[in-house]
């Protein structure tokens, strides 16, 4: 009984998945479970949320003494996704390495395409804010000479004040 792997134990679906999966990414896109599953922790919910990690693209080795070469990942986005990725690109690679435990990748490749299986959060309801709020924003926003500029300051002091709890 004990050369059976699930003999009357409960094991996790993901556990089963992840032991199927992950074999299969390794070889057809280089890439492993573990970094897809940590892509949020890696680069941050706001930046996960409209791209994700697409394959490893290992270069080839001629010889076997020929030295190695860190590999290029390749990463599918969204619109404007691609211009934070561009520039956090550095950071992206260094958080990436240090998942993957030694200098793998050395540069980042972009591929604009459309995410799906990617929800995206709605924005929270804002409450209503209250008169002396709204006034004490007047106040604060109000000697602002650029009118565009002063109207985008009292939209966000909207945001903020109707996301924090009132009292």
């Amino acid at each position: 009984m004990a050369g059976k792997p699930f003999a009357g134990n409960p094991v996790p679906v993901s556990d089963l998945a992840t032991g199927i999966l992950d074999p299969v990414l390794r070889k057809r896109a280089g890439i492993s479970v573990g970094l897809v599953q940590s892509w949020e922790e890696i680069v941050g919910e706001r930046l996960a949320s409209s791209c994700r990690p697409e394959k490893i693209q290992w270069p080839r080795r001629m010889r076997e003494e020929d030295p190695f070469e860190p590999a290029v990942l390749v990463i599918a986005c969204e619109g404007l996704a691609a211009l934070h990725i561009q520039h956090q690109s550095g950071e992206i690679i260094g958080r990436v390495n240090a998942f993957l435990g030694f200098a793998a990748i050395g540069r980042i490749r972009i591929v604009q395409k459309p995410l799906t299986g990617t929800t995206r959060k709605k924005p929270p309801t804002l409450r209503p804010l209250s008169e002396p709020e709204k006034a004490k924003l007047a106040r604060t926003v109000g000697k602002i000479e650029d009118e565009g500029l002063r109207a985008a300051l009292e939209r966000l002091g909207e945001t903020v004040l109707g996301r924090k709890k009132q009292g």
